[in-house]
């Protein structure tokens, strides 16, 4: 397992960073006035999915996990 501990650290990091990011990009957001929302900027029309932090943690998390599984499979034979 020692040799998993820094790319670990790495990727929490990295997650990390994703939930730093997406926090202050909500922080800055405009509240809702009287009762409406403000209108949907463009990007996020466009690809609702792209910003999502969601995904982005879920897809780091996902290439850890098979390069792991992808070193043990290989290191057998």
């Amino acid at each position: 397992m020692d040799i998993w501990t820094v790319p670990l650290i790495f990727v929490v990091l990295l997650i990390l960073l994703i939930g730093l990011l997406s926090i202050r990009k909500w922080r800055n957001m405009d509240p809702v006035v009287h009762g409406k929302d403000s209108s949907i900027p463009d990007a996020i029309e466009e690809h609702p999915y792209t910003l999502n932090p969601i995904f982005w943690v879920i897809l780091v998390a996902t290439f850890f996990i098979g390069i792991v599984i992808f070193y043990y499979a290989t290191s057998f034979y």
